[in-house]
Parts: structure tokens; C-alpha cells; sequence
């Protein structure tokens, strides 16, 4: 029996999509430009760039800028899939494509008992909170995969597992939804998977690991958690700089590897907090494996040397996700998780020479968009570890009233 949700038109929902995505494409094709640095130049100078050389059969070996696993590289060739289009308008057409699919995949999934069109909406309106970055890198496609996975999961976990290894291939980050994946199929499905494709891609294209050697020298990047401290020590005469590194705008200067490293050691405790949650979780509803995978994608962006603004596009897939479910408990991590998007398009594109400045306009941006994704972060962490760890609690004792009897005269 379909719910009273899944009735209803989804008119309203696909005008916004529409209208929304309008705008998008009118920014990133350049009839309107949008405050700040191009953030198309990704596309249209980088990509294309490794276009050139990832179709000649090998990987960008010489671009320290290439730290990526070597799925990605499907992605970077995916525009010739459209030769009758130049390689940005490609790319772009493509990553519009991935957006439409996440919509579809959300809006089948609300038709199911206990589902909700909630997730749908917050596709629909958090992506465009991000500006043109949306389009203008490549995570798009892979948040569409790790939807896929994630709504695949219940039902078919060996799709669930296969996807998931394929998007791990594609940006590591969705290698997180198997946090609270229970069945062993997702696990054995994923395993052979990546060990199929890692294998695939070794013997086709020289280089296919060699990103993993590319990241041992950076910084800490300037819009992350840590660099709070180097934008507030910059006014007290700290005497770094601010410079681009490995492909982003990072701190370099004294105590900065300090920073960087006190950040793995929080990533390494997320880490440790998750499998903590996953030996002790007793209690796995139909939407634990959506929350336990926004949780993860939290934790490990929040605790990141980078915090790139694409990241947000892994988080409000995930969100989307976690509210198809009605018993989801993610709603108000959801809503932290829209609120940081809409401040983080305001520190990047349009005020990042604030950013970069390390003016106290900057400072208050990263802070509060910082703080607002911490904040999702530990809420979503104590709803996770309350609905499937802690005991729920007994009801209070309520003493049951006498029976009145009545006695005959």
C-alpha cells in the first residue's frame, strides 16, 4: 500500500529541482558570474589537462595535483562520452546527469512503506546552497554512486558492497558506508570488487596508486577545523603563509605540521570511535545503515586537513538519504549539515579573498560553518550511539488503580 507521501505530485519538487539547477548551469556555462574566483577553471584547465594524458593510457604521474584513486580517472574521461560538446560543457552536461539520478534514486525510494519524500527535498535544496562547485568538480558523480549503495543496501547487498567499492575507487570517502553494513555479503561483495577493479586498473594504467605518495607533504589546508587556529594566530603576528600547495590554499609555517598531525590523531580516534560503535551496536533498524554512513562522512570530513567545499555535496547525499527514512533520527544533523552548505558558498566562492586575508569577515565564516559541521558531527555521533548502543529506558513505574467495587445494600 503506497503512503500518503508517495501520493502526492511531486510537482512542486521537480519545478524547484528544475529551477534550481537552471541557475546552476546558467553560472558554470558563464551568462551570469558568480562572486568570486572561477571556480570552473577546475574543469575547463585542470581536468582537461588530465583528459590529455589519462587517454594516452596512463596517470598524471607528474601532477603532484593528481591525489586521486584511480576510479577517478573514468571520471575525468566521462566527457568524451559527448564528443559533439566542448569538455567543460561535457563535464557539465554529465555532472547535471549525476544530480537528476540522485533526484530519481530518492524519489523511488520514497515510494516504499516508511519511506518520505524529506530526503528528496534535501537534495533538492542543499545542492544549490554549494553555488556552481556543484558542477564544477567531479564529486557529484561519485555522491550519486554512494546513494545508489546506500539505497541498495537493505535489499541487495551485494549491489550495496559492489557500488560501494567502486566509489571508493572513484574518491575513498564512500568506503565509510559499510560503517553499518551488518550483512557479510555487502562486506564480501565489496572486498572482491575493489580487489577486482584495484587489480584492473594496475595492469592497464602505470601509476594507478602513485596518489598515495602525493599527499605526504601538505599543509593544513585553509578552510579546514584546524586552520582556525593559524587564521586567529596570523593577528598576533604568527609568521606563516598562506600559499598554494599540492593543488589547494594551505598554511605553511611554524606549528603547522603540529596542527596537521594533532588532525590525523582526531581522524585515527574517529576511527576508533566508529569501530568502538560498531562492537557495541546491538540494535540495527532499516535506517541505521543511512545514519551510521552520514556519521562516518561526518566525522571524517570534520577531522580532515582539507575541508574542501565539494565535501559538503558527500554530506547532503548522505543526509538526503537518512531522511527517505520516517524513523531516521538524523533530521536535525540534516538541517546543521543545509545550514553550513548555505555558509560555506558565502566563504567559497564569494568571500574566499576574506578567507585567504584572514580577516575577521573570514574568521566568523569559517567559524561559524566549522562549528555548525562540528555540531552536526557530535549530535549525529550521540543519536547514532543512543538508538542502536545505549539500553532504552525503562518506562516509569505507574501504580494501577484499584478497581472501584460497589457493595448492595
Amino acid at each position: 500500500m503506497k503512503t500518503k507521501d508517495a501520493r502526492r505530485s511531486p510537482a512542486y519538487l521537480l519545478a524547484t529541482w528544475c529551477v534550481t539547477r537552471a541557475v546552476l548551469l546558467l553560472f558554470v556555462l558563464g551568462v551570469y558570474v558568480f562572486p568570486g574566483p572561477d571556480v570552473t577553471t577546475d574543469v575547463s584547465v585542470i581536468y582537461r589537462n588530465w583528459y590529455e594524458v589519462l587517454r594516452h593510457g596512463t596517470f598524471p604521474l607528474d601532477d603532484v595535483t593528481w591525489q586521486y584513486p584511480p576510479a577517478a580517472a573514468l571520471a575525468i574521461l566521462s566527457p568524451a562520452l559527448l564528443p559533439f560538446l566542448s569538455y567543460p560543457h561535457a563535464f557539465f552536461a554529465l555532472a547535471l546527469l549525476a544530480d537528476l539520478v540522485v533526484l530519481v534514486l530518492l524519489l523511488w525510494s520514497a515510494r516504499r512503506p516508511g519511506r518520505s519524500r524529506r530526503g528528496a527535498w534535501v537534495w533538492v535544496v542543499g545542492a544549490p546552497l554549494l553555488g556552481p562547485t556543484v558542477y564544477a568538480r567531479y564529486d557529484v558523480m561519485v555522491t550519486a554512486v554512494a546513494v545508489a549503495a546506500l539505497l541498495a543496501g537493505a535489499r541487495h547487498p551485494r549491489v550495496m558492497g559492489a557500488l560501494t567499492a567502486f566509489g571508493a575507487l572513484l574518491k575513498v570517502w564512500p568506503a565509510l558506508l559499510l560503517a553499518g553494513a551488518v550483512r557479510r555479503r555487502a562486506w564480501a561483495s565489496a572486498g572482491v570488487t575493489g580487489a577486482g577493479l584495484a587489480a584492473a586498473f594496475a595492469l592497464w594504467m602505470p601509476g594507478a596508486f602513485a596518489f598515495l605518495t602525493f599527499q605526504r607533504e601538505r599543509g593544513t589546508e585553509v578552510e579546514s577545523l584546524g586552520a582556525l587556529v593559524f587564521h586567529v594566530a596570523r593577528h598576533f603576528g604568527w609568521s606563516g603563509q598562506v600559499l598554494l600547495n599540492y593543488g589547494s590554499i594551505e598554511f605553511l609555517g611554524p606549528y603547522v605540521d603540529v596542527v596537521s598531525a594533532a588532525a590525523l590523531a582526531l581522524t585515527a580516534g574517529a576511527f576508533g570511535w566508529l569501530l568502538l560503535w560498531r562492537l557495541r551496536a546491538r540494535r540495527f533498524a532499516p535506517h541505521t545503515l543511512a545514519d551510521a554512513a552520514l556519521t562516518a562522512v561526518l566525522l571524517f570530513t570534520v577531522t580532515s586537513r582539507v575541508i574542501s567545499p565539494q565535501y559538503l555535496v558527500w554530506l547532503i547525499g548522505m543526509a538526503a538519504v537518512c531522511l527517505t527514512h520516517r524513523a531516521s533520527r538524523m533530521t536535525a544533523p540534516a538541517l546543521l549539515v543545509l545550514a553550513a552548505s548555505f555558509l560555506t558558498v558565502l566563504e567559497f566562492p564569494a568571500g574566499f579573498v576574506h578567507v585567504v586575508a584572514s580577516d575577521w569577515y573570514g574568521v566568523v565564516l569559517l567559524l561559524l560553518r566549522n562549528g555548525l559541521l562540528a555540531a552536526a558531527t557530535l549530535l549525529a555521533a550521540r543519536r547514532l550511539w543512543r538508538a542502536t548502543v545505549s539500553r532504552p529506558s525503562a518506562a516509569p513505574f505507574q501504580p494501577v488503580p484499584a478497581r472501584k467495587t460497589s457493595v448492595s445494600p
